[in-house]
């Protein structure tokens, strides 16, 4: 049986994790890949459609990892088959573009989240980009290019054009914010939109957002016909600026709050 394939971007991704929350963060935070799964489970029940998931090493710290992924990705799909799973190359200054790229070809995962200025430094794709791009749109792979300012979307249209891919349908995030705590501020959203209009890409965007200010992002986007990332990664808060119980309950308090059915 395959993994399940949604031709649009789920209207909620759920991020239970990331690369940098621990447990000692949150108790909540799932770290193991049973964590994971139950994680994915629950919020799943609570209407998130896909999961943007982490794997930890035995220290907790972020791990690309070929072997973890398949396993996990197995046992997600046998837990939430009709969830799209979507895995991460995120380098947290710990991978290179070319441990990035090992990653996706020895996966092929159904869903794969590419932070397009880590995988180009450059800022110019080269033959090894291209391929890999190429090479996962052949084989089905949904990829979400992350982006963390409006000029990253220059980079990948211009990727896009060198590898001869649709722009019709990108699937794109917008991060607003940072984990720093830059603010994240809702009125950067449409300098994103600009982009993608300068640029002729059609994209299913989504955005994420960190801290108090996040709510008020999910709401602009929401209002601008994109879609939501949330999730313990970003923000551990309720939409009333408490700290959550744990992602589920984070799930079904947003889209309760941004009637999202």
């Amino acid at each position: 049986m395959g993994f399940y394939q949604p031709e649009q971007l789920p209207k909620i991704m759920i991020a239970p994790n990331g690369a940098r929350p621990k447990k000692k963060d949150h108790i909540e935070v799932p770290v193991t890949i049973d964590e994971v799964v139950e994680t994915a489970k629950l919020c799943f029940n609570e209407g998130a459609e896909g999961i943007h998931f982490h794997l930890r090493d035995e220290k907790g710290d972020h791990i690309l990892s070929s072997e973890m992924c398949l396993k996990a990705l197995n046992d997600l799909q046998l837990s939430v088959p009709n969830m799209h799973l979507q895995v991460t190359t995120e380098a947290v200054g710990r991978y290179s573009p070319s441990e990035m790229r090992k990653l996706a070809y020895d996966v092929i995962p159904p869903g794969i989240s590419i932070g397009i200025r880590e995988m180009i430094p450059s800022r110019n794709p080269n033959e090894e980009d291209i391929e890999l791009y190429q090479s996962l749109t052949k084989n089905g792979t949904k990829i979400q290019h992350i982006c963390y300012e409006p000029e990253d979307l220059d980079l990948l249209s211009n990727l896009l054009d060198k590898a001869n891919i649709s722009k019709d349908g990108t699937w794109c995030l917008f991060v607003i914010g940072h984990y720093s705590g830059k603010v994240s501020d809702p009125n950067k959203i449409p300098l994103f939109l600009d982009k993608l209009n300068n640029n002729n890409l059609n994209a299913d965007w989504a955005v994420c957002a960190f801290g108090k200010e996040e709510i008020d992002c999910l709401k602009k986007a929401i209002s601008l016909n994109g879609k939501i990332r949330v999730g313990f990664e970003n923000s551990m808060l309720m939409p009333n600026g408490e700290i959550a119980p744990n992602n589920h309950t984070k799930v079904k308090a947003v889209k309760e709050l941004l009637n999202l059915n």
